[in-house]
């Protein structure tokens, strides 16, 4: 069986292979402009998959003991068995309490709010994001665009909206870019915020656009190949 402090270095390694994954797929689209278009669709249906499972997988655990972000603390926790109010070990933030967590198992970044807010600007601009964009619908030519019928404005139309695959690709790059710049700026030290932070933005839209886009590249892959 193991213990809080394992369960938390377990999950602090897969996170940190989470932000290798979300590196890659980030080099793949800033590299994009270089890349043979079969190449690069097959990367993406390669990485793709295996970031909605993670992001879908790394949950916190509600019966893990303190935070995933530091093993000192956790080590510290751990051997602390009183009930002084003032010791050094209560000044942690622990989300034991149900209460505490929401309806993803994480801690609501709000509660981080003044602590994290600093590290939550945006690291990719408008023209970094177009640059990105105009060079993943440059190499694929014609095969950008693709018609979805899993859209908003849809039910206000009798028939399927067109949509880009770049633009798929670019919205997900730039949460993911986030993602990872906060973890490199703060030397890990974000990690755990970071990675809920990157998680609600994927519950709330980029999971589906992820589905969405996959769709697509799964057609281009299969019936463009020579």
């Amino acid at each position: 069986m193991t213990t809080p402090t394992e369960e938390m270095r377990n999950m602090r390694t897969r996170l940190l292979g989470l932000t290798a994954l979300a590196a890659e797929y980030c080099v793949t689209l800033e590299n994009a402009a270089e890349d043979e278009p079969s190449t690069f669709v097959a990367s993406m249906i390669r990485l793709l998959p295996r970031l909605y499972m993670d992001f879908t997988d790394i949950v916190a655990d509600k019966d893990t003991a303190g935070r995933f972000g530091n093993d000192a603390d956790a080590d510290d926790d751990a051997e602390c068995g009183c009930d002084d109010p003032d010791c050094r070990h209560h000044h942690h933030h622990h989300p034991h309490d149900e209460e505490e967590w929401d309806e993803y198992g994480s801690v609501p970044l709000e509660e981080e709010a003044d602590e994290d807010a600093a590290y939550y600007a945006s690291y990719v601009d408008e023209d970094y994001y177009n640059s990105v964009r105009r060079h993943v619908e440059q190499l694929l030519g014609p095969d950008d665009v693709f018609l979805e019928t899993f859209e908003e404005d849809m039910k206000y139309s009798d028939t399927p909206i067109a949509a880009s695959v770049s633009e798929c690709l670019a919205d997900i790059f730039q949460s993911l870019y986030n993602f990872i710049s906060v973890v490199k700026d703060t030397d890990g030290e974000q990690l755990e915020a970071a990675y809920r932070h990157a998680r609600e933005e994927f519950v709330a839209y980029w999971s589906q656009t992820l589905c969405n886009v996959l769709r697509a590249l799964n057609h281009i892959y299969y019936n463009t190949r020579p």
